[in-house]
């Protein structure tokens, strides 16, 4: 009779180093290692080519690994119970193992049908945290002091080997999965376990330095990020992994670097980098915790506002970068070219799109999922909601393209790289080219209206009258009462006034959820 199996379901967890699921089935048996491509899920509006083209080449690095380890990585297509029904029927399966994840709403009813499956089978679902992400999470009371916790544990080593399981059938993996088509592609970061560990390294040896003065301006940023995003999302680096990795060098550059500017500016970037790694699971946590803002405005006193004033020949403009705002433009071409963009630059295309277009949020969040290759659902539509104004809790940012677009860009490089139709336009004229002279216009081959788009509302007029809108809605008694029940479930409980809001003034059970909280769909 065949040894007990245990099954190793990966998901957005691509590596086998400080592996949680694939390091305990190792010690207790021999592992099958599972990826399971669901038709169903690249069905979906977040979903595209550039996420997929990224994740199979991990995934195929990540066999290659798997083999040399004794046990090749097994992949499938379908429905993951029809798949996972299947294998039970075939091998003796000891127990399932896998990543908790935090996706969206199609994954987490994925998830809940696995769990009634296994229930049904009887055969255990053993989940491990990847993230800072507490499930079950009664109250935010504590919640910093446990992901120092968890990111301060030690990373768990690589199996020396795996027990190799029974043949069991296996499927190539797909140029594009269905239902992909007819999407082009583009050139995405190097995905897979060898180029994150390549870009961590060069983050922390050298880019690291200019983190801190260079990630606001699209010109900079492309080198001075840490441009890890794409490899947490997919877990081709654990973020245990990152935050430790980080800190070691700190400490490596407080013992070697003597005192005086160089260290200055490496101790300070690092400093902020650790904090966004911080604030990576903060934003997931909310969406754990309430399933429902993938889809409904935060603050529900904010529902009606935008949603039946939407307008599709704005939304249009702005989703193919033809706004008449050169930065909007550039920000917009670049990320649809490349899959990627800086924190600033993504906060203004939302900040933009809510308030000076007054377009409601999900159908340009479902847009920039789709572009962005680094698409982490959590961390998308908290932001999303956070830069359009929804969540009750968050000041409002409100964006002047033209401002940004001076200091971030004077010189116009990143404007001239993606918007060329401006390329000859003077430094001067650049930012707001809608006033410049006919003659400048004939002579810079650049006629507004006709080469180049006139700009699509006036920004300043616009963000006053969606400034007037959100203060009669926060004054409202009710909103007010809604926003501070938001605020004791979701605001950071750091002390002091953070970026995320004013600390709670007192705790506050209140269930805000129109889903059952994800803590609910294993009973855990």
């Amino acid at each position: 009779m065949s040894s007990p199996i245990h099954l190793v379901w990966f998901k957005r967890d691509l590596r086998v180093a400080d592996h949680a699921p694939l390091h305990h089935a190792a010690r207790a048996g021999p592992v099958v290692p599972l990826y399971i491509i669901e038709p169903g899920y690249w069905a979906l509006p977040d979903t595209s080519l550039r996420h997929w083209d990224f994740l199979r080449h991990s995934l195929a690095e990540l066999d290659t690994t798997l083999r040399a380890l004794g046990q090749p990585l097994v992949v499938r297509q379908g429905d993951a119970t029809a798949v996972l029904g299947e294998i039970l029927a075939t091998l003796p399966i000891a127990a399932v193992h896998s990543h908790q994840e935090t996706g969206n709403n199609w994954t987490y009813q994925r998830d809940r049908a696995v769990a009634a499956l296994l229930r049904q089978r009887g055969v255990p679902w053993q989940e491990y945290r990847q993230h800072g992400i507490k499930r079950p999470l009664p109250r935010r009371d504590g919640w910093s002091r446990q992901w120092e916790t968890l990111m301060g544990e030690p990373c768990l080593p690589v199996p020396n080997s795996l027990q190799p399981a029974p043949r069991i059938k296996r499927e190539t993996l797909p140029d594009r999965p269905p239902p992909l088509s007819g999407e082009e592609r583009i050139r995405v970061q190097t995905p897979g376990r060898r180029a994150a560990e390549a870009v961590l390294q060069g983050f922390l040896t050298d880019r690291g330095r200019r983190y801190a003065g260079g990630i606001s301006s699209p010109v900079s940023a492309w080198t001075a990020s840490s441009r890890l995003s794409p490899h947490l999302a997919y877990g081709t680096l654990s973020l245990r992994e990152v935050v430790q990795a980080s800190r070691a060098r700190r400490r490596d550059l407080k013992g070697t670097l003597p005192p005086g500017n160089a260290r200055k500016y490496w101790l300070r970037s690092l400093q902020q980098f650790e904090k966004r790694l911080h604030w990576h699971c903060h934003f997931m946590q909310k969406l754990e915790d309430e399933p429902r803002i993938e889809f409904g405005n935060m603050q529900r006193s904010a529902d009606g506002l935008r949603e039946d004033a939407f307008n599709t020949p704005h939304f249009e403009a702005w989703r193919v970068g033809r706004t008449g705002f050169p930065l909007v433009d550039a920000c917009m071409r670049a990320v649809n070219a490349t899959g990627w963009l800086n924190f600033r630059m993504r906060a203004m295309l939302v900040s933009f799109a809510a308030y000076h277009l007054w377009l409601h949020w999900r159908e340009p969040a479902l847009h920039l999922a789709r572009m962005y290759t680094d698409y982490e659902p959590g961390i998308h539509y908290c932001q999303m909601q956070m830069q359009s104004g929804t969540t009750g809790i968050n000041a409002l940012r409100i964006y002047n393209p033209v401002k940004q677009s001076r200091e971030h860009d004077p010189k116009g490089q990143f404007i001239r790289r993606w918007v060329p139709e401006l390329a000859e336009v003077p430094d001067d004229w650049l930012h707001q080219p809608w006033d410049m002279p006919d003659r400048l216009q004939a002579r810079s081959g650049c006629r507004i209206g006709q080469d180049y788009p006139m700009r699509i509302v006036d920004h300043e007029r616009a963000a006053r009258q969606a400034r007037e809108q959100f203060r009669t809605l926060r004054r409202d008694a009710q909103a007010r009462q809604e926003a501070e029940g938001i605020r004791q479930r979701h605001a950071s409980r750091r002390r002091g006034r953070s970026r995320t809001g004013p600390s709670p003034q007192k705790r506050d059970d209140r269930q805000l959820s129109l889903f059952p909280d994800r803590a609910g769909k294993h009973g855990s």
